[in-house]
């Protein structure tokens, strides 16, 4: 437990922000707005309701197109991070916290990448992915202390995900981290919240009011959902977790994800599938090695030095 001091910071530099926040945000931000476009909605007919969400949801991408000078100076903050030995967090309660698990768990199949790298802390803990514990995002303390138990450093970054911009939960980890001199990104869909203020990088979304008026897990989680896959997929490719467009690194647990990784090698390498399979299996199932071997001709062992040499650098190792 964190000495006494420490919560009533927390408590006495957040809540009266939020407080002031909550008043000021539910009069402008445009997530607790109501939407005229979906005014009638319950009298509307199935094909309308869908059409109008898809038009709605239409309006998110067009959203995080206007923050990709934000998105970029985020991706580069993540991948210098992690490259001095940090780690990514994610930081979240409800559905954005659920989103970030999402995001952070997927990274580790996908990528290769250990599961210490990009986690995910979500207010109530892992029975919050499986019961709805909306009162667990209102303690600011609570955010600092279970960023503090991962034992967060200076070189680790720190996302907190929030529509509002005033979740208490997520803004005392935020700043918590701050404490510790970790980087801070900020997701929101609300501009002036207490969040941007709170991190050296925000990224607001500014997609309107949803169709169903302060459902945020709609459009707002939407556009969480895809700030997120862009964050990790962009700076692990630019960590070479990736060569060219194949998921080079992929994890091959099971049938179908060693049907997929089969076919990647094949078609990288410009073999035929027999050929990549056989390759596939001297390299004691390792894409990475199995793909040098075929491009550069050589045997495992060469392939393993190849790549060694390169400091794990693929388009190193295959002189290209």
């Amino acid at each position: 437990m964190f000495p006494f001091s420490f919560a009533s910071w927390c408590r006495c530099s957040l809540l009266p922000e939020y407080n002031a926040a909550v008043t000021k945000s539910s009069a402008v931000c445009a997530t607790e707005q109501r939407n005229p476009r979906s005014k009638g909605l319950d009298r509307l007919s199935t094909r309308a309701i869908l059409q109008l969400m898809n038009r709605e949801d239409a309006k998110v991408a067009l959203a995080i197109r206007r923050v990709i000078p934000a998105l970029t100076r985020a991706v580069d903050s993540i991948g210098n991070a992690l490259e001095s030995g940090g780690r990514l967090f994610y930081v979240g309660a409800g559905t954005s916290g659920r989103l970030a698990v999402l995001d952070a768990l997927e990274c580790s199949p996908t990528f290769g990448t250990p599961p210490r790298l990009v986690q995910a802390i979500v207010a109530g803990g892992p029975r919050a992915l499986t019961a709805a514990l909306e009162r667990a995002e209102d303690s600011a303390a609570q955010g600092a202390r279970d960023l503090a138990a991962r034992k967060t450093s200076s070189r680790d970054v720190v996302v907190g995900i929030t529509a509002s911009g005033a979740t208490p939960y997520v803004l005392g980890a935020l700043r918590y981290a701050r404490r510790k001199g970790a980087a801070t990104i900020g997701v929101t869909s609300c501009p002036g919240s207490p969040l941007e203020r709170a991190v050296r990088i925000p990224i607001t979304v500014q997609a309107g009011p949803e169709v169903l008026a302060g459902s945020t897990r709609l459009k707002a989680g939407t556009a969480q959902k895809m700030v997120l896959n862009m964050l990790s997929t962009a700076t692990l490719v630019r960590l070479g977790r990736v060569y060219d467009n194949w998921m080079i690194d992929l994890a091959l647990t099971n049938h179908k994800l060693r049907e997929r990784g089969l076919r990647i090698l094949s078609q990288a390498a410009g073999k035929p599938l027999p050929a990549a399979r056989h390759a596939l299996r001297q390299s004691g199932h390792s894409l990475r090695v199995a793909l040098v071997m075929l491009k550069r001709n050589a045997g495992v062992r060469r392939a393993q030095a190849l790549l060694r040499n390169a400091r794990g650098d693929l388009r190193r190792a295959l002189n290209e």
